[in-house]
């Protein structure tokens, strides 16, 4: 199966890395814009903005594949800041306090800033990788 997918891996990549950023960003429209859901009420406003403004840029500039290393990164110390303030409190283990999401995302973003932006993406077709 490895060897069927092995042509394929720069395109599952970009399409993780693109998937990844737009749905970062979607998080980032409801804090900011107050889109979907609307803002969560829990949330202080300067950490409304600084969450949101993360979200949303670095969702869009990793999902463009644009600054992706530093990106990724920011939005990985973002989701690991956002588990240790909002869910690890509730309880020790991410399923049952809610923040299973932002440990994939967190974990997820880690590999992305380690990997690169990959073949398809602004990073590359301005020289920069």
């Amino acid at each position: 199966m490895a060897r069927f997918l092995k042509p394929f891996e720069g395109t599952i990549y970009a399409g993780f890395r693109i998937l990844a950023g737009l749905l970062l960003m979607q998080h980032g429209l409801e804090k900011v814009f107050g889109l979907f859901r609307g803002r969560p009420e829990q949330m202080p406003d300067p950490m409304l903005w600084i969450a949101g403004g993360i979200e949303l840029l670095g969702g869009a500039a990793i999902a463009a594949g644009l600054f992706t290393r530093w990106a990724a990164f920011l939005a990985s110390g973002l989701m690991a800041a956002a588990y240790f303030i909002a869910h690890a409190p509730k309880g020790f283990y991410p399923l049952l306090n809610g923040g299973e999401l932002a440990v994939l995302y967190c974990w997820g973003f880690l590999f992305i800033a380690a990997h690169g932006p990959g073949g398809v993406s602004l990073d590359r077709m301005l020289g920069r990788s």
